[in-house]
Formats: C-alpha cells, structure tokens, sequence
C-alpha cells in the first residue's frame, strides 16, 4: 500500500473513532503504552538490519533490532523485533508503516 494512502486511511479511523466517541481504553495505544518493542513481518529476504533502521529510524532512535536469521544458513527469515528509546515511536511507526510494501512483500507491524 502507498504509504500516502496508508496515512490517509488511518486520518479517517482517528475520525470514525473520535465520531463514535471512541475511548483510549479500547484503542491498542492504552494497551501497549508502555512497550517499546515492535515486530516487523513479511520483510524482503535481502533487507538487512541496516535497511530495516533506515525506514524505520525516521520515526524515532532505534536502540535494539533483531533481525531473525536461520541458524543454518544465516540468511534473514523476514521478520524482525525492534526497539525503540521513545515509546511514542511506536505508535508511530505502527500506525504510519503497518501494510506498505517492502519490495514485494507487505510489511506488517504490530506492538509486541
């Protein structure tokens, strides 16, 4: 998804919520306020840690990332749990970044 179009759809659900009143406790936001940590699925095989900060790092200083491998062959998985200084980040990340596409797989993220 374009992430234009992603942030545009999320515009419209903070409206449908605040029209229906809609309260912080049912939000996921209320929920996992106090974690810093994401998970990132469906990666491109060929991102690297390097490449996941990058994308991800414009919404907050990254201090942990864990790109999951396969032991055997070392090659990434497709996903990954990151962690950022700033809870806040990742509120952003997660309603700015979950379902764009990373080359050819979509990107899902979600607070761990």
């Amino acid at each position: 998804m374009n992430p234009l179009t992603n942030v545009k759809n999320i515009t419209k659900l903070n409206e449908t919520e605040l029209k229906l009143g809609v309260t912080e406790k049912t939000s996921w936001h209320k929920k996992y306020k106090d974690s810093a940590w994401i998970f990132v699925g469906g990666l491109d095989y060929q991102l690297t840690e390097g490449d996941v900060i990058c994308v991800f790092s414009q919404y907050g200083e990254i201090v942990n990332i864990n790109l999951i491998r396969d032991k055997k062959t070392g090659k990434s998985k497709g996903y990954c749990f990151l962690c950022y200084e700033d809870q806040r980040s990742t509120v952003l990340s997660v309603d700015n970044l979950n379902g764009i596409s990373s080359r050819k797989r979509a990107t899902c993220t979600g607070v761990d």
